[in-house]
């Protein structure tokens, strides 16, 4: 039975109070039979679309917007909701297309501009994104995400000065912003700077869910009654990552190191397996944590963990031959036993390295190649 203007009216204010609400579960439906209804109406397939993006379901919300954006050619909101949309399914050239629209009814605007660079930024037009952020900052110097997308492209091409410049405007704004801050530390780490860089570095400790941590009070440097823990940050504590970390890290410090069994069994000093009971412990510090708060310097780290001595077969027996490898735990543990080691950086390396290749503080057996 068709429905009559009265009940169609109800509807679609039915269905714009849910979506006011944000009970956009409880408003689509309703702007999908206002559109069936009236299918060429580009509000209404506007406010689906816009609905179904609310969701997260972008492949069905593509559809309406699309035939929004051409039934309001003129409305600067549909170009953009459309526009969105592509960007998210990964539709770049025609999200391009779609904010020129949108830049052509309202010229200047910097979150249209901003969002222009995301799209050259994907399809790899690299210099062309970083003029639409250039762009978008020059309306508005405080747009955070081209502040923090420039310094993406800065850094990439080695600006870390124009990098770090932007993302300090960011954090003028957003000064808590964990993620911001562990990006400042990151760049500034890379660059040699510990002094500012290792304090910014602490932030990645307040990013829930993306790191182990044990459930005991962060220890800051101070004496502690009982027993201190030092671990791996990483949730798969025999993950290469983990074992490279103890083994280059797990130093300087009277500590229980907790690790896998496969380190357990080469470390000379107390470990304890993850998931073993707390008890007696006063407090557990990261081991990337570790050159923060005691102090470390980058040209003369503390010497190494001790390593079992023992039967045949053990860590300390003579190697034939040096050791080339990648920057992975077994070439860490070939160096932390004493043998001729070489490690072969990425070209951008952990910032634990320093700059500098050549023979490294961190082992006195090893050569860094860059």
């Amino acid at each position: 039975m068709p429905i009559t203007d009265l009940q169609l009216q109800s509807l679609a204010r039915d269905a714009m109070q849910r979506a006011a609400a944000g009970d956009y579960a409880g408003a689509e439906p309703l702007f999908a039979e206002v559109v069936a209804a009236r299918p060429n109406s580009g509000q209404a397939l506007h406010l689906l679309g816009q609905a179904r993006l609310k969701l997260g379901r972008f492949a069905e919300a593509r559809e309406p917007l699309e035939r929004a954006a051409k039934f309001l050619p003129k409305e600067v909101a549909a170009q953009v909701n459309y526009a969105g949309c592509l960007t998210v399914l990964g539709e770049h050239e025609a999200s391009l297309w779609a904010f020129d629209r949108a830049a052509k009814l309202k010229p200047g605007d910097p979150v249209i501009t901003h969002n222009k660079g995301r799209a050259l930024e994907a399809l790899g037009r690299l210099e062309e994104a970083e003029r639409s952020y250039d762009d978008a900052l020059a309306a508005d110097h405080r747009l955070m995400p081209s502040l923090i997308a420039r310094a993406g492209l800065l850094e990439a091409r080695g600006d870390w000065m124009g990098a770090l410049a932007d993302l300090d405007m960011a954090l003028v704004n957003r000064p808590d912003d964990a993620r911001l801050r562990l990006r400042r530390g990151e760049l500034l780490l890379q660059q040699g700077d510990w002094m500012r860089g290792l304090p910014d570095y602490e932030a990645r400790l307040e990013i829930a869910g993306e790191s182990y941590a044990p459930d005991l009070p962060r220890w800051q440097g101070e004496p502690v009654d009982g027993h201190l823990l030092i671990y791996p940050e990483q949730l798969d504590i025999e993950s290469d990552a983990a074992r490279r970390d103890t083994l280059m890290l797990a130093r300087g410090v009277d500590a229980v190191v907790q690790c896998g069994e496969t380190l357990a069994a080469l470390l000379d000093g107390p470990t304890i397996r993850r998931g073993d009971p707390l008890a007696g412990f006063s407090a557990a510090a990261a081991l990337r944590s570790l050159p923060y708060l005691l102090g470390w310097s980058a040209d003369a780290p503390p010497p190494p963990p001790a390593l079992r001595d023992g039967d045949a077969g053990s860590p300390n027996d003579p190697v034939v031959g040096p050791v080339v490898g990648e920057d992975t735990w077994e070439t860490h543990l070939a160096a932390c036993r004493g043998v001729a080691t070489s490690i072969r950086l990425r070209a951008k390396p952990d910032w634990l390295w320093g700059k500098q290749g050549g023979p490294s503080p961190w082992y006195r057996s090893l050569e860094l190649v860059r």
